[in-house]
């Protein structure tokens, strides 16, 4: 992907986006045979996925739609992803916007809209789609060469992500397959485990936006508030590690808690690595200056991504959930 100033020069239909090629060695990469879980597959594949965003959050973002998707199939008896395949799964709702699902026969098709589809005008061949049928929300698997899509790529205008392929997908009488069972998508356990891998996203994200402050630590350029600013962020960035790889063990040596505590577990790894992330993007910028965004195109563009990425939290609405799940405090002594 070009630097940021040349990134400033296209226009949105121009928007340049992240090819299969690019994201092909990350879904490579991924553990997830017999299963995505299991005998260290989950720390594996947050590691990937940590390492992937560290250089490059765009690829890191395609990667980790794909691995949920690969993961919920296996979870929900989906079909299964024909080889290389690359998976996105758009399950955005705003209000006004949906999905309607019509069942004719052992088939379902689809008709409405769908924002913020991740790798639609790029590397995605299949997708994972929620819709709204007469018994309720479900999942669909599509293929993207299937007739009535229209991706419409000119409406994303933020300067971060743009490489994502993040589009508009116009859907009509689209054929697709159901997974799961109507609900299946949201009330499952697995959901919250994919949120911990975005999580691992944001993680790596912060990683490579504090690159130049600890490059600077090494080469002795840091007074003694920009060693404190750099003492923060690895503190901050340790604290997420950690959290991040014992859910990881926990997932992979466990059968899944309630969907209240495995609910809990990934709104906790969530709060701590986006406190990384601000930790990171905040304390890099006051101990170095302007010189890091305006002189190095592609630490600019890991700032851009970065901001707009970490947006996928909730904010205080995830804290606020968070505290109504906190009032047990057993897990929390020695």
């Amino acid at each position: 992907m070009p630097p940021l100033p040349a990134a400033l020069a296209v226009a949105p239909s121009e928007t340049p986006t992240t090819g299969l090629s690019l994201v092909r060695p990350v879904l490579a990469s991924f553990r997830t045979e017999p299963s995505p879980r299991g005998d260290g597959r989950t720390r594996h594949n947050l590691d990937v996925l940590a390492a992937a965003a560290a250089d490059d959050l765009d690829v890191a973002r395609l990667a980790e739609a794909h691995l949920d998707a690969v993961t919920i199939l296996a979870e929900l008896d989906g079909p299964p992803a024909p080889a290389d395949s690359c998976w996105g799964v758009w399950a955005a709702e705003p209000p006004g916007v949906e999905v309607r699902a019509r069942r004719e026969g052992d088939t379902w098709c689809l008709t409405g809209q769908k924002p913020f589809c991740s790798g639609a005008a790029g590397p995605c061949t299949h997708a994972l789609v929620t819709g709204h049928a007469d018994d309720g929300r479900r999942l669909f698997a599509i293929d993207l060469a299937a007739p009535g899509i229209e991706v419409r790529a000119d409406e994303w205008q933020a300067l971060g992500m743009r490489g994502s392929a993040a589009a508009t997908v116009d859907l009509t009488d689209v054929p697709a397959v159901a997974v799961g069972g109507a609900g299946a998508y949201l009330e499952r356990p697995g959901f919250w485990h994919g949120a911990i891998a975005v999580a691992a996203a944001w993680y790596g994200g912060a990683v490579g936006v504090s690159a130049p402050l600890r490059r600077a630590g090494r080469e002795g350029r840091l007074d003694d508030h920009g060693l404190a600013h750099l003492g923060a962020v690895d503190a901050d960035l340790a604290a997420a590690r950690t959290l991040l790889r014992a859910a990881a063990d926990v997932l992979d040596d466990e059968a899944p808690g309630s969907w209240t505590e495995e609910r809990r577990r990934a709104l906790r790894v969530r709060a701590v690595v986006e406190t990384a992330v601000d930790s990171a993007l905040r304390r890099t910028g006051r101990a170095l200056g302007p010189g890091p965004q305006a002189q190095d195109g592609d630490h600019a563009r890991r700032v851009a991504d970065l901001e707009i990425y970490v947006r996928q939290s909730h904010a205080e609405r995830d804290l606020a959930t968070l505290g109504e799940l906190a009032a047990d405090d057993q897990d929390l002594l020695p």
